[in-house]
């Protein structure tokens, strides 16, 4: 039996003409994309990978992790190279190497880091509208920020989650909210342990509504309280959302 190593390796996505990463009977997928690229290098045998998460179509990353194994004795700049050649320029290999066997793309995931990018000008901008959500009204920042402090901690963010997931344990902790302006956009920064599927779509929407004075900063508590996803803001929109960085200890 041929010996296999594992290769960590880190992408980048424009997640724009993608149906999301896993997989789909129909639709174009990043998983389906990588495994048809690494099939080739393997003379078309089947190769399989494992992402640290999944990310919904529309949803860009840039930092997104999976694994597979290889029996190929291939130096880790030819896999990168190789691969990105067979992939299309909206789905790039930023980093490969060797990892141990026991590594695990997703379970052994300590933190993980979105990104939410919003402008606020008047009227559409048609060169934004894949990488950033239009939210034509002013936002009182520092009621954001204030709202978004009450969701930094470890919660049951049963409110803040898809009522189609089916995860029963719905407790994460969340370890960062940072808002910024730049410019006419805002950008949350949301640094957590895990997340549940919407879970920062559905935060961000919520932060908007008590931005544009929907709501008050101090009925965040309550949302989380009330374990009830029909307390809670619209979810945003997928074109806002990036997943930047996936981190693992040690």
């Amino acid at each position: 039996m041929e010996e296999l190593q594992r290769y960590k390796a880190v992408i980048s996505y424009d997640g724009s003409a993608f149906s999301g990463f896993q997989i789909q009977p129909n639709g174009r997928t990043i998983q389906a994309e990588l495994e048809k690229a690494l099939a080739k290098m393997h003379k078309h045998h089947t190769v399989k990978i494992v992402g640290s998460g999944r990310t919904d179509a529309g949803v860009h990353a840039r930092g997104q992790v999976i694994h597979f194994d290889s029996p190929l004795q291939i130096p880790t700049e030819k896999w990168k190279k190789g691969l990105n050649a067979l992939l299309s320029d909206d789905l790039v290999i930023m980093d490969i190497e060797k990892i141990s066997s026991d590594f695990h793309a997703r379970f052994d995931a300590s933190h993980k880091t979105y990104k939410y990018r919003v402008y606020t000008q008047k009227t559409r901008d048609p060169f934004r509208h894949h990488f950033a959500t239009h939210y034509p009204f002013s936002l009182d920042l520092d009621q954001v920020k204030l709202a978004a402090n009450h969701l930094v901690g470890t919660y049951d963010f049963t409110s803040f989650c898809s009522a189609k997931a089916e995860v029963l344990n719905k407790v994460r902790t969340v370890s960062e909210i940072k808002v910024e302006n730049k410019g006419d956009e805002v950008i949350f920064t949301i640094t957590g342990n895990g997340f549940l599927h919407n879970m920062v779509r559905i935060i961000v929407g919520t932060l908007l509504e008590v931005g544009s004075g929907k709501r008050k900063a101090s009925d965040m508590l309550g949302i989380l309280q009330g374990r009830d996803r029909q307390l809670a803001g619209k979810t945003a929109p997928p074109q806002g959302l990036y997943l930047w960085q996936v981190e693992y200890n040690g």
